[in-house]
């Protein structure tokens, strides 16, 4: 299932297509997206926030509508369990199940259908 833990990792591999400009993937035409409530472990989050790209984290979420995170990543003090819980909540139970996803780059298409997502390319898209 596509998950926003799974698509913050996510990029274009289409030839041409370079870090940082083939990330993150966009959501386009997102026909289903469900919430599904997950088991709450601020450990885990907390071992997790350093590794995220927190602004297309942000941004992401707010393309699908969950304005709930800060612009900047929370530091010290300030990750406190409510700052755990809204990002629990965008990384953990937001699934996006039809849809698609597209390089901001060359614009190349990855269908998601039922929860999956189609990540290969053609022979001829292959980046070397």
């Amino acid at each position: 299932m596509v998950k926003l833990i799974t698509h913050n990792l996510l990029c274009c591999h289409a030839r041409g297509c370079n870090y940082p400009e083939n990330f993150p993937l966009v959501f386009r035409d997102v026909t289903q997206l469900e919430v599904r409530e997950a088991d709450f472990n601020a450990e885990f989050l907390q071992k997790m926030m350093p590794r995220l790209e927190w602004t297309a984290l942000v941004n992401t979420a707010k393309q699908l509508g969950d304005t709930s995170l800060p612009e900047e990543m929370p530091q010290g003090d300030a990750v406190d369990e409510g700052i755990l819980k809204k990002l629990h909540h965008v990384l953990m139970e937001i699934h996006i199940e039809e849809g698609a996803m597209h390089c901001p780059k060359c614009d190349h298409k990855y269908p998601i259908l039922q929860g999956i997502p189609n990540m290969l390319l053609a022979e001829h898209e292959i980046g070397r």
